[in-house]
């Protein structure tokens, strides 16, 4: 048509294509044919839930923080639960405290909070000389939240690095085990670690025995904990001790120890074995001089050990006290000739090899049983295996390699065989006390808790036999300067030459003397040992136990017998009318 205007077009556009895997996460997310207002809400709401769970995860760490954090007070339950724990309290029989606890201070430090290291290390030596400064500014150098720095300060210490105000640096009471009676008791208690925990003696048996496993289970505090009662009497160690310190001195000795044993329970009444240690003191305990020669020592008894191969012969019926052994030269075996030191030159019967101390009888009584029956009966005694006791320091016996006759002979009289002193202690109480071997121990124990673990080894007789011997010993033998007035006491010397390079060594000796009071109704045992005593003016030179151990014996009875209950008794009759007159059978 003429006259039209012709207006141009615009191309048609064309809507790009969009990809596949976009069209498919917009129609996951916000569906078909949304709009886009509802596409930014979406957004919003997508961008606030973000937002709530970091905040979330922040505020979940922050709780965990305030429950678990490295705070003071968290530090401070952490660190009394996994040190110093609480432990009861041990006392002497009659109540006296020989081991308690005392809370005292200790320094930490929190190496994350000190601003300064240089300045606290610099304050800190200065206040407490004995700390390593290389050590300290180690321990402060590390990333932890707690380390500790000296554990056990003194309360003046502590009030001197108070006043310094050094940020990090803090304290915390702990419980300190403290023993009021010093060296006293040192061998029996032992003592404890820098963690309040048993090391040695009665405190390392209150460990194995239950206190740690109630300390993990977390019911050991002070208020759940009774009191140890211990067999010891304060008062009958104090005397021993201090009479043993006296004879350590007075013959010059390189050791002393004694105990004293009730035969009727094994109770140990006393233990002291110097040089001792105080263990408030830790160190002294770690010089080898101190052990307790007692439990832990063994040695050859010497001559008193022929108590026990006297009580083998009397047992078996076939001998009495009046039966004849020929010791009228040296015994001659192979090439070893055994003497007697004061040689008689004739016959002697069983009072006589007692009261003389004859080796010459002793090694003949011991080979008329045989080998086999002196083994059998020192094993029944308890001599040739380890002692176990409360105390964990304990030794075994020394025994031959091949048991020959020669050792048959040589142990008759207290050679050739090595225990433990406190083992040969329960063997005499077997003999003396009517013949139960009862186990020792350091806890209170009555005489009837006692007969249910006791065993019987020799008759009844045979220890009423033994009681008039050792009586008759302090009346006539060896044993006489430490008869007593009053307590009617028995006992047995032993001087046993010590081996020194393979060799045995005549100048050096242990000494030894076992006592029980009194004779006729023994309720005690004594052991005294002196280690190589020297001899004296007034001993004329002679280093043998009567003139050493025997007189310390007798000082200290004089001294515990009226402690221990023991009445004095005055023109009471010889043994053979008091003691051998109730022994049926014997003429």
């Amino acid at each position: 048509m003429t006259g039209q205007k012709l207006v141009p077009t615009k191309p048609a556009t064309t809507k790009p294509v969009e990809p596949w895997r976009q069209r498919l996460i917009r129609s996951l997310l916000y569906g078909r044919n949304v709009d886009r207002a509802a596409k930014a809400r979406a957004r919003v709401g997508f961008a606030m839930l973000a937002f709530a769970g970091i905040y979330a995860i922040i505020g979940g760490r922050l709780i965990m923080f305030t429950i678990n954090g490295d705070t003071h007070s968290a530090r401070r339950a952490a660190a009394q639960d996994a040190i110093a724990t609480a432990r009861p309290d041990i006392t002497d029989r009659n109540g006296e405290i020989l081991a308690t606890d005392v809370k005292a201070p200790s320094l930490f430090g929190e190496p994350r909070r000190i601003i300064d290291k240089d300045e606290a290390i610099e304050l800190l030596t200065a206040t407490l000389p004995d700390l390593d400064t290389g050590e300290v500014r180690d321990r402060l150098s590390v990333r932890k939240g707690f380390v500790w720095l000296k554990r056990e300060i003194s309360p003046q210490q502590q009030q001197e690095i108070h006043r310094l105000g050094i940020p990090g640096i803090g304290f915390l009471r702990e419980n300190k085990r403290v023993y009021p009676t010093g060296a006293e008791v040192a061998h029996l208690i032992g003592l404890v670690n820098i963690d309040n925990q048993g090391i040695a003696g009665m405190e390392k048996w209150l460990d194995t025995n239950g206190l740690a496993d109630l300390h993990r289970a977390g019911f050991a505090t002070d208020r759940l904990q009774r009191p140890v009662e211990l067999s010891v009497d304060l008062r009958v160690e104090h005397a021993l001790r201090d009479e043993l310190l006296k004879a350590k001195e007075k013959f010059h000795a390189k050791a002393a120890s004694g105990l004293v044993s009730n035969v009727k329970t094994g109770e140990i009444v006393a233990l002291v074995s110097v040089p001792d240690f105080d263990p408030n003191n830790p160190k002294e305990a770690h010089d080898p001089d101190r052990i307790n020669r007692l439990t832990t020592g063994v040695y050859e008894m010497g001559s008193t050990f022929k108590a026990f191969t006297l009580a083998m012969a009397l047992d078996t019926g076939k001998y009495d006290l009046n039966s004849l052994w020929d010791a009228r030269g040296p015994l001659h075996y192979g090439k070893f000739a055994i003497h007697d030191d004061e040689p008689k030159g004739r016959f002697l019967n069983m009072r006589e090899v007692f009261t003389f101390s004859s080796n010459v009888g002793a090694a003949r009584i011991a080979l008329s049983q045989g080998v086999e029956a002196h083994k059998a009966f020192l094993r029944k005694m308890g001599q040739l295996e380890r002692l176990r006791t409360e105390l964990p320091e304990s030794a075994s016996p020394i025994l031959p390699k091949r048991w020959s006759e020669l050792n048959t002979i040589t142990i008759a009289f207290g050679h050739g065989v090595a225990v433990a002193p406190l083992q040969a202690v329960m063997g005499i109480d077997a003999l003396v006390n009517g013949g139960y071997l009862i186990p020792p121990t350091f806890l209170k124990r009555t005489e009837q808790e006692a007969m249910q673990v006791a065993k019987r080894v020799i008759k009844p007789e045979t220890s009423e036999k033994m009681r008039f011997l050792m009586r008759l010993n302090a009346e006539i033998g060896t044993a006489r300067k430490a008869d007593v007035k009053g307590y009617y006491i028995g006992g047995k010397t032993g001087t046993a030459e010590k081996v020194i390079n393979g060799r045995y060594a005549k100048k050096r000796v242990l000494t030894a003397f076992t006592a029980i009071l009194p004779a006729d109704h023994p309720q005690y045992q004594l052991l005294i040992m002196l280690d190589e005593p020297q001899s004296l003016k007034e001993t004329y030179g002679f280093i043998t136990s009567g003139w050493n151990a025997v007189p310390t014996g007798g000082a200290v009875i004089a001294r515990i017998a009226p402690i221990l209950g023991i009445e004095p008794r005055f023109d009471l009759p010889p043994s053979d009318r008091l003691i051998l007159a109730a022994s049926r059978g014997t003429q």
